[in-house]
């Protein structure tokens, strides 16, 4: 016996969620009932196909046999004029459907707001605005993967007060399976859930510095996702052009940026609560936060002069030079305290604790300017460079079995 449709497996190419919506089948019954000028099952299909969705020709053959959908009522004539009168409801700059594509319009809406405000000149708390707005377009956005793949996002059984469907938070969308936000991509936005239980309810001081590589992975992860997932042409680059900064850096506008860099204790210890918890390299994936290092270069050709960034190819001799300065002034290796007592107890010295190692520094005068050993990390606290770490070591072997 030949095996249904029904029961035959889908294709790997075709996603489940390419399919009609009740009201789209009732918009069919319609036009079906209308006869002309929908007498043909190609030209009704033509209303409900779009780029982001691709439908099936044998949809509306089960809707005409009556095999598939019976429960579902036609649309009323007046409904079903109206919609023609309306179609295509799509958005000119994007291809996408204002009803159809509701979701995916409202998370690069979401984004690009988040954006805009974070790059606002004025604004005294861009971060916690940045953070709020971009929860809200990554949850969008995984509504609309998980709708593409047939999966019912919502919570089972449960209502809003208004008696309308619950739909899944981000977090609980992050702990699905299939949710195709995976690894470092992940471990931002559930480090960003967790900022903002942190400033839902309370007063922040000024945290956009602090948090600057995180929202930037953020921003970043968001367009990769939405492109791999939907298409190249969805992607934010031409809506959000790399924004002019009126700042240049000298010595002395670092040094008072460090000490002003200071964070709510709250907001501090649920940053090192998070990140005490991620491993070396997942703290090193760009996913998870992204920082850039700026150099001013002087353009040797009339064509680059005005070029605001410059693109340098990998293993050129500006490459090189650039290298030079962003692994001097950047890319050390950073420790908190506590992961410098870890190392040198696994170095072999046991009883080294936190105690010793603080002794340690003030006898040393190690946080003095010049010495080299560590500096004012991201979160506004001293951090501990890998010379430092060798400089206890050291210490710990001239004082023979004491921390063995």
């Amino acid at each position: 016996m030949a095996e249904s449709d029904d029961n035959k497996k889908p294709k790997k190419n075709r996603r489940r969620g390419n399919t009609l919506e009740n009201w789209e089948v009732a918009i069919v019954k319609s036009m079906i009932a209308r006869g002309a000028p929908f007498t043909n099952d190609q030209d009704i299909l033509a209303y409900f196909t779009r780029p982001t969705r691709s439908v099936n020709h044998r949809l509306i053959s089960e809707i005409r046999g009556q095999t598939k959908h019976k429960s579902v009522k036609p649309a009323s004539a007046d409904d079903l004029d109206a919609f023609l009168a309306t179609w295509p409801d799509i958005d000119h700059e994007t291809g996408l459907s204002f009803r159809g594509d509701e979701l995916l319009i409202k998370a690069r809406e979401a984004m690009i707001a988040a954006v805009q405000t974070f790059n606002s000149a004025g604004l005294t708390f861009r971060a916690e605005l940045f953070i709020v707005t971009s929860i809200i377009a990554w949850t969008y956005l995984l509504h609309a993967c998980f709708k593409r793949q047939g999966i019912d996002y919502r919570y089972p059984g449960q209502k809003t007060k208004e008696g309308a469907d619950k739909f899944w938070d981000l977090a609980h969308c992050l702990k699905q399976g299939k949710c195709p936000a995976k690894g470092g991509v992940a471990k931002n936005l559930k480090f960003l859930l967790e900022i903002r239980h942190e400033i839902e309810h309370r007063s922040t001081s000024r945290i956009d510095d602090a948090l600057g590589a995180k929202l930037q992975s953020c921003a970043l992860n968001f367009n990769d996702l939405l492109k791999r997932e939907f298409g190249a042409q969805y992607g934010l680059e031409k809506r959000l052009p790399i924004a002019l900064q009126f700042v240049s850096f000298g010595a002395e506008q670092r040094s008072a940026l460090k000490k002003a860099a200071g964070l709510p204790k709250n907001l501090e210890a649920a940053i090192d609560t998070f990140e005490n918890g991620l491993s070396e390299e997942e703290m090193k994936d760009p996913a998870y936060r992204m920082s850039y290092g700026f150099v001013p270069i002087a353009a040797k050709t009339p064509g680059g002069a005005d070029t605001a960034v410059q693109i340098v190819p990998p293993g050129s001799a500006e490459a090189g030079e650039i290298e030079k300065i962003i692994l001097k002034e950047v890319n050390k290796i950073r420790f908190p305290p506590g992961k410098v007592v870890e190392k040198v107890q696994a170095a072999g010295f046991p009883k080294f604790k936190i105690h010793q190692h603080t002794q340690l520094w003030k006898k040393l005068e190690a946080k003095k300017d010049g010495k080299g050993y560590g500096c004012i990390g991201d979160y506004g606290h001293w951090v501990w460079f890998d010379r430092w770490v060798d400089q206890v070591i050291l210490h710990c072997e001239e004082e023979g079995d004491r921390y063995r």
